[in-house]
C-alpha cells in the first residue's frame, strides 16, 4: 500500500504503529521502502562494475519487500553483498542499486543469472514468474531463495522440481518465513513434544485490497497464493512428517474464492487444522494473526508473532518479544548462510512439491466449492 498521498495525520499514525510493533529501524526503512517504489531519476546513475568488488549475490525483482526486506536483512548482516540488482521497471533497479551500493543494475534478468560472479540468487518479482526466473537460474547452477509463492501453476511445480532434480543449482529457501521465526520454532517444538491428533486453529484478519491490484490478475494467483499460502505452510510445518498424509482438504467461502474464506484441512493421522482468512480489515492495520493448538497436554495461544503463551500440564510458558518477529530476517540469513556450506544439499524436492500442492490444491477446493484430497510425494 502506498501511503505518500494519505493526509499527514494518517501517514504518522501509521508510522507510530510501525515503531509500536517493529521498532525504529524497520520502521524507517518501511518508510523508504515506500519512496523507493516511486522513485523516477531525470537522468539514470552511472551503471558500472566494480572490479575489485567481493559482492556475489542477484536480486531479481527490487520491489518494496526487496528493498525493506532482503537487502536490509542482508546488508545489516553481511555488508554489501548485492552485486546486482535487477527490475523491469530500470528506476526500482536503479534505486536499489544506489541504496545498497550495488555493483550494477539492469533491466535484464539474463545479466543475473549469467553472471560468473553471482553464486546467490533472490527472486522477489511477481509471483507468476518466481518459478520460471528460479528454473533459469537452477539451470545455471545457482543457489536460489524464492519469494512466496514458489509456483502458481502445477505445470511450473513440475518443472521446478525436475530443475531441482537435476542437481545443478540448490533451492535454499522459500518464502514461508514464518516457521523460522523464534514463536514459530517454539510453537512446533512444543507441539512435536507430544504425542496424539493436533488441533489447530487460525484467524488472519487482513484488509481488503483494490479490485484492479496486480494479485488479482489472472496468471498471478489470487490471494490464496499469495497471502494464505503463508498459513497453508505453516499449518503443514506444524504437523508431523509422518502423520501429514492424505490431508484433505474441505472449503467454505463467500462470493469470491480467495477473500473472507474458511478451510479445513483433516490429516492422514486424523489431526485438524481451521483456517479462516477475513479480508474486512481497513489497511491501516494490516494483518493480524492468532493462533491456537492443541495436543497432548500443551495447549497454546499466538498472538500475531509477538506473544505465545503455553500451558504445558501444569506448567505456564510465556514469550512475548518486544518487536513482532515474523522470521523474516532469519529467512534471508538462512538461505545466505546454506549458500556458503558447499556440498550440503537444498531443500528436499519432496518438500517444495507438497508445500506448493497444498496451496494449489487450497485454491482448488476454493474454486470448485468441492473437498480436495491430496496425498504425499512419491518420487519417480
Amino acid at each position: 500500500m502506498d501511503y505518500r498521498s494519505a493526509p499527514l495525520f494518517f501517514r504518522l499514525q501509521k508510522a507510530l504503529r510501525y515503531v509500536r510493533l517493529y521498532g525504529i529501524r524497520r520502521t524507517l526503512v518501511k518508510v523508504r521502502g515506500q519512496y523507493h517504489m516511486a522513485k523516477r531519476y531525470p537522468a539514470l546513475p552511472a551503471n558500472h562494475v566494480r572490479p575489485d568488488s567481493k559482492a556475489h549475490v542477484g536480486l531479481i525483482g527490487c520491489g518494496n519487500y526487496a528493498y525493506s526486506v532482503i537487502a536490509y536483512y542482508l546488508r545489516k548482516n553481511y555488508g554489501n553483498v548485492i552485486r546486482g540488482c535487477m527490475d523491469p521497471e530500470i528506476h526500482r533497479a536503479a534505486s536499489m542499486f544506489e541504496a545498497y551500493g550495488a555493483c550494477y543494475y539492469t533491466a535484464d534478468p539474463d545479466e543475473i543469472i549469467n553472471d560468473p560472479a553471482i553464486d546467490l540468487v533472490f527472486i522477489a518479482s511477481n509471483h507468476a514468474s518466481h518459478a520460471e526466473y528460479a528454473i533459469r537460474a537452477l539451470a545455471a547452477g545457482k543457489d536460489v531463495h524464492i519469494e512466496k509463492p514458489h509456483v502458481v501453476a502445477e505445470e511450473q511445480l513440475t518443472r521446478l522440481c525436475a530443475a531441482m532434480a537435476s542437481g545443478q543449482g540448490r533451492v535454499l529457501s522459500i518464502g514461508f518465513n514464518r516457521p523460522g521465526s523464534r514463536i514459530g520454532r517454539r510453537m512446533r517444538d512444543l507441539l512435536w513434544a507430544e504425542p496424539g491428533e493436533l488441533m489447530q486453529n487460525w484467524f488472519i484478519a487482513g484488509h481488503e485490497i483494490a479490485p484492479d491490484h496486480w494479485y488479482f490478475r489472472e496468471e498471478e494467483g489470487g490471494r490464496v497464493l499469495g497471502n494464505l499460502c503463508h498459513w497453508t505452510d505453516l499449518t503443514y510445518q506444524m504437523m508431523p512428517p509422518e502423520r501429514r498424509f492424505p490431508v484433505k482438504i474441505i472449503p467454505t467461502r463467500s462470493a469470491k474464492s480467495d477473500c473472507d474464506i474458511a478451510v479445513t484441512y483433516v490429516f492422514g493421522d486424523g489431526s485438524i487444522a481451521a483456517l479462516t482468512f477475513s479480508a474486512k480489515g481497513h489497511a491501516f492495520e494490516g494483518v493480524k494473526e492468532r493462533y491456537a493448538a492443541h495436543r497432548g497436554n500443551t495447549l497454546i495461544a499466538m498472538d500475531d508473532f509477538q506473544r505465545l503463551v503455553a500451558d504445558v500440564g501444569a506448567e505456564k510458558e510465556v514469550l512475548a518479544l518486544r518487536a513482532r518477529d515474523h522470521g523474516h530476517e532469519e529467512s534471508v540469513r538462512s538461505s545466505y548462510q546454506r549458500s556458503r556450506e558447499r556440498g550440503q544439499p537444498g531443500l528436499p524436492v519432496g518438500y517444495v512439491w507438497e508445500a506448493g500442492q497444498l496451496f494449489l490444491a487450497t485454491r482448488r477446493a476454493l474454486e470448485g466449492s468441492c473437498d480436495v484430497t491430496l496425498r504425499a510425494y512419491q518420487p519417480e
